[in-house]
């Protein structure tokens, strides 16, 4: 069991730092929105289901914690991104040209 949650923990504080290096790394606004919603809720979830196995206490109540931390991550950090997509697209924050597709409609006046 307590190498279990040391390979969930590797591998939770890798996709951590993966999503920490794209922030800094990527070129624009809406890939860097990317890094965090997506290698940082697989990294935080593997991170709270280690912790689930490694926490002294009623083994039940802790995954049920965990499991909720996980589900509302998963349920939270896609309408995150969305909100905050469509809030930099309506204030016309620029992407780069290597990255831009807009299928979307103009946006209005600010």
């Amino acid at each position: 069991m307590e190498t279990a949650a040391a390979i969930l923990l590797l591998l939770g504080t890798g996709f951590t730092l993966i999503a920490s290096v794209g922030l800094v790394r990527l070129p624009d606004f809406y890939t860097r929105m990317h890094a965090p919603t997506k290698a940082g809720t697989v990294g935080v979830s593997s991170i709270a289901a280690a912790a689930a196995m490694a926490l002294p206490g009623d083994p039940i109540e802790i995954a049920l914690k965990a499991a909720l931390i996980i589900a509302l991550l998963f349920v939270t950090a896609p309408i995150g991104a969305h909100m905050l997509a469509r809030a930099a697209r309506s204030a016309r924050v620029p992407a780069t040209e290597a990255t831009h597709v807009d299928e979307l409609p103009p946006a209005g006046p600010l």
